[in-house]
């Protein structure tokens, strides 16, 4: 199993039309074959930041996800140019 946390920062003025396009993004996502959860969170006290908590059954599953068209199209060619800030990190489950 793949973990991605992805932390977005939104350009001042941009954050509902972002909360908007990311709620999209995920109902997409969590339709993909590979996709265990894909949740969206927005921090409260800055309305401005936005938290992806996303699992996948693994990394070739993820980078499927990458290619959809949903995620070129919603992610990278309507979201991206609103953000500040965009970081991810990838992380799989320790063994027992």
């Amino acid at each position: 199993m793949l973990i991605v946390v992805a932390r977005y920062v939104v350009a001042e003025g941009h954050e509902s039309r972002v909360a908007g396009l990311l709620r999209k993004n995920a109902e997409a996502s969590r339709a993909e074959p590979g996709c265990l959860e894909f949740s969206v969170y927005q921090q409260i006290d800055d309305l401005r930041a936005f938290l992806l908590y996303e699992r996948y059954t693994s990394e070739d599953a993820f980078q499927a996800h990458r290619r959809t068209p949903h995620f070129e199209d919603i992610i990278e060619l309507q979201v991206v140019p609103l953000l500040h800030e965009r970081t991810w990190t990838r992380m799989q489950e320790m063994p027992n």
